[in-house]
């Protein structure tokens, strides 16, 4: 079974910085890409940034510049460096593993940005 565990949301002022961690553990095999999907209140989901286990990335326009995904496939981990957060940062942040043929995604983690 494949758990996907989140870490390093909560409250920062606008300008600030957040780093988000997930691990994945279970049965990982590559090739996959992790990523991170946010969802603000009354907004549908959408995509901030993945990676493949390759390495290559793919960033939403609103955040390049801003954000920077990263990840460890030693550990199976995946990290988002956020900075120069705003307020319409604001957000849950879910983590996700796309793999073979299933999506598998975290419990996600609040960010919120105070102006």
């Amino acid at each position: 079974q494949v758990q996907l565990v989140e870490s390093g949301g909560g409250l920062v002022q606008a300008g600030g910085s957040l780093r988000l961690s997930c691990a994945a553990s279970g049965n990982i095999f590559t090739p996959n890409v992790m990523g991170w999907y946010r969802q603000a209140p009354g907004k549908q989901r959408e995509l901030v940034a993945v990676v493949s286990s390759g390495g290559s990335t793919n960033y939403a326009d609103s955040i390049k510049g801003r954000f920077t995904i990263s990840r460890d496939n030693a550990k199976n981990t995946v990290y988002l460096q956020m900075n120069s957060l705003s307020p319409e940062d604001t957000a849950v942040y879910s983590c996700n593993l796309l793999m073979g043929w299933r999506n598998y995604w975290g419990q996600g983690t609040q960010v919120t940005v105070s102006s």
